[in-house]
Order: C-alpha cells, then structure tokens, then sequence
C-alpha cells in the first residue's frame, strides 16, 4: 500500500552541523516537493553530503529541524528509514557475489521470502538490462553495470524518497544516460528523488527543481529555466581569429555588456553574459551591439552563438567560482575541513 502524501518530501529549516571547528552546515533550509527530482548543487565543501547524511538519518545535526514525509530525522529516525533509501557515490553490493545472489540476498534482509526476493530481483535485473550479466560476479561488471544493480538494491523495497548522492561519477556517456532513464522511471513510479551531482548538465536534464548550497547554506532555488534567468538574459559565445586580441575584446564586452566575461582554455573563446547592464535592450540587441564594438576595434570574429545561459554559468554567477567536480564524498568533508 503506498504511504505517499500530497505535502513536501523534506521539509528542513536552520540545519546546522560541525566538524570540529569546521562548519558543514551553517542553516540550511530546504523544502522538496513529493513526486519529482530535486537538484542539490554546490562546490565542494558546500554541505551537500553532509545535508543528505543528516536527511537520511546518518548524521544528528547540531540545530534546527528536519522532517521526511511529516517524520523527524532524529526523534522519528525509524519512521524517516522506512521510507528512504540511499545511494552513494561507491557501490554498496558485494562484488564476490553474482547480480541476482546480492538483490536476493538483501531482498531477504529485508524480510522478503526466499521466492519473492529471487522474483524481486530478477525483475529489477531485466529492468535495468542486467537479466544476462546476473549470474556473473560483480567485480567483472563494468562501472554503468555495477551502478545499475547498486540501483536496483536500493529500491528493492520501493522507497518513498531515494538519496542519489553523485550517482553517475567516473561513468561514460552511454552509462549515464542509462542511470538517467533510470531515475526517470522510479519517478515515474512515484518515488522522489533528492539528487546531489558533479554534473551540472545532469541537474538540468533530470531535476523539476534545483537548490544552489554553498558554505552550508541554500543561496539560490528554483526550475533550472528560474535560475538560468535570474542571471542574465543571455549568453554569448565568441571564436576570434587571433588569439592575441582577447584582452581587448574582453575589456570591451566587459564595458558593453556589463556583465561578467570568462575566458575559456581554447586561447580564442570568450563567454560574455547578455543582459547585466540594466538596459531595456534584450538579449539579440545587445550581441548586436558588443559585435559592432568588437568590429569597429578591428577584431575578428570567426563564430559567434547566443543562447540561454548554462547551468555552469549560474554556478559561476553565484558562488563566483566554477564548479568543481566531487570525486570522493569524503572529499567535501576534507574540502569543509
């Protein structure tokens, strides 16, 4: 019988937690809708492992409150279990045990019978495409096959909300986009899923929402289209034809478009925000204009792009700092430290 309620998943106000002198969490607030993908982003060192530790009753926070489904993470931490599960960076099954032996052997933890837990499993191999590795050791699957059935263990029993704590790390492209139909389909199936990732164009495909974390606070929230238009209109791409007029040509989208410009490692590309010098122009008009700048100075552009801005680029715009990808979750820790 589904224990789903029509009122938010995570419900999480004034959450702090230290490490020693170190604060992870500084009061964090956090409200996840039931039903969808919720995106937490942040560098490393944000709190975002530790916001997810204390949610899934891993961690006690120092202050504030928490609440899953209406259930208190520490006064009610059995009641939070019940409905949760979670997924780390690293794959929680056994690798000397084949696929279908590690679903059935955690089907029976918990509580299965020994036929429902082998028919539990082998749906869920067929599910996520595993149906002819399952009889192979996981240590000889590849990374995309071990995070699939690490997947799969985890909503054995379905959850209510499932933790995907850096789901898709140190995957190839095919691989991710199979976690990501993955993810899709227990959302569909009515799971909510509170999603923490290094990827930023992974956030944008998969969450409804996004939460920006840094320095253990929430300092941004909403759609990925709110939060791509809270910092600009528009951005430019730019190639020159000589790399040696970069300067200049940052100094003058710098004073015509008024917002930030990044270089990028080609020597000849520069990305320009549209839209951040309070003129009524809109986005085209304004490219307009920073190319006849560029044009009446004598340089050279060989290709020039205008869209909306990325993901990356709100990052940059409001921890003014690029994401930096977190390969260990004990590295934000460290990085916190």
């Amino acid at each position: 019988m589904s224990r789903r309620t029509t009122g938010p998943a995570i419900e999480a106000e004034g959450l702090t937690r230290s490490f020693g002198e170190t604060r992870a969490l500084a009061g964090l607030d956090l409200k996840v809708p039931a039903g969808a993908v919720y995106g937490l982003l942040g560098p490393n060192g944000a709190g975002k492992t530790t916001a997810v530790r204390v949610l899934a009753t891993l961690l006690r926070p120092d202050g504030g409150q928490a609440r899953v489904f209406g259930h208190d993470v520490v006064a009610a931490a059995d009641a939070v279990r019940a409905r949760v599960s979670l997924t780390g960076q690293y794959a929680s099954v056994d690798e000397d045990l084949t696929g279908v032996e590690n679903l059935v052997l955690l089907g029976r933890l918990l509580g299965l019978t020994k036929s429902a837990a082998r028919q539990r499993a082998e749906q869920l191999l067929a599910a996520f495409g595993l149906t002819e590795a399952a009889g192979r050791q996981v240590k000889k699957y590849s990374g995309g096959m071990r995070r699939r059935v690490d997947i799969a263990a985890s909503i054995l029993n379905t959850p209510d909300l499932l933790f995907l704590d850096e789901p898709t790390t140190g995957l190839d492209p095919r691989s991710r986009n199979q976690v990501w139909e993955i993810v899709r389909a227990v959302v569909a199936h009515g799971t909510t899923v509170l999603l923490t990732t290094q990827y930023l164009d992974e956030a944008d495909k998969l969450a409804s929402r996004i939460a920006v974390v840094d320095h253990g606070r929430v300092i941004a929230e909403g759609s990925p289209g709110e939060l791509k238009s809270s910092v600009g209109s528009g951005t430019v791409h730019l190639r020159l034809r000589d790399a040696d007029q970069r300067p200049e040509a940052e100094r003058l989208l710098q004073a015509t478009l008024g917002g930030p410009v990044q270089v990028e490692a080609d020597a000849v590309a520069i990305t320009a925000r549209v839209g951040g010098d309070g003129s009524e122009l809109d986005a085209s008009a304004q490219a307009a204009r920073a190319l006849g700048e560029l044009s009446r100075a004598g340089i050279m552009v060989d290709d020039f792009s205008l869209g909306q801005p990325s993901l990356d680029e709100v990052f940059l715009a409001l921890t003014d700092r690029p994401a930096v990808p977190v390969t260990d979750e004990r590295d934000e820790l460290e990085a916190a430290r």
